[in-house]
């Protein structure tokens, strides 16, 4: 049993008969009365976020879990295949445990979070960010921005990114996974 104070991102608990991902928290200390923490929570069996907000102290039950490396296989329809890095064995991931899954390329390295009680995959944890290339955009036309103006473009893994006027097709960009957003343009 951990308490409140144990809560960080990325966790996993035991919460309404489900098993949860903490994805955003906030303890929040008020002047007057007692401390809580607000939590955001995401169910692994259905995907489904939750705001909750649990009292200072409370007890909650995390689950034991052991993370280790995956290589990114291929994908069919929702389910993704991964490949151990350490002992070669494959595990399925279902796609609404994966946080960004337009931004997987093969070959990918990514932490998967697996339940050492029954070895269903909880969570899985892509890299801060990705080079991927774009497959399609529009040109951009050179003096009509008075402001950082973006484009859509479409990258190697099929996913859509605004990226700003001067990225053409062709162009390595690298991309933040937590937001899906352009960071910045990856020279050879």
């Amino acid at each position: 049993m951990a308490s409140t104070s144990d809560i960080r991102k990325g966790l996993c608990i035991k919460y309404n008969n489900d098993i949860f991902k903490i994805i955003e928290f906030l303890h929040v200390k008020p002047g007057k009365g007692p401390a809580f923490v607000r939590t955001k929570l995401r169910s692994i069996t259905t995907g489904k976020v939750i705001d909750n907000t649990f009292s200072a102290g409370n007890k909650i039950e995390d689950v034991r879990v052991e993370t280790q490396k995956y290589q990114y296989l291929y994908s069919e329809g929702d389910q993704f295949h991964f490949m151990n890095t350490d002992d070669f064995n494959q595990i399925v991931v279902e796609k609404n445990i994966l946080d960004s899954p337009g931004l997987l390329k093969e070959g990918e390295l990514v932490s998967i979070s697996v339940n050492t009680e029954d070895g269903m995959p909880l969570s899985a944890d892509m890299p801060a960010s990705v080079v991927l290339e774009i497959t399609h955009t529009e040109p951009g036309l050179k003096g009509n921005t008075a402001t950082n103006a973006t484009k859509p473009a479409i990258v190697i893994t099929g996913a859509t990114i605004n990226v700003p006027l001067f990225i053409n097709e062709g162009d390595k960009i690298k991309i933040d996974t937590e937001k899906s957003s352009y960071i910045e343009r990856v020279k050879e």
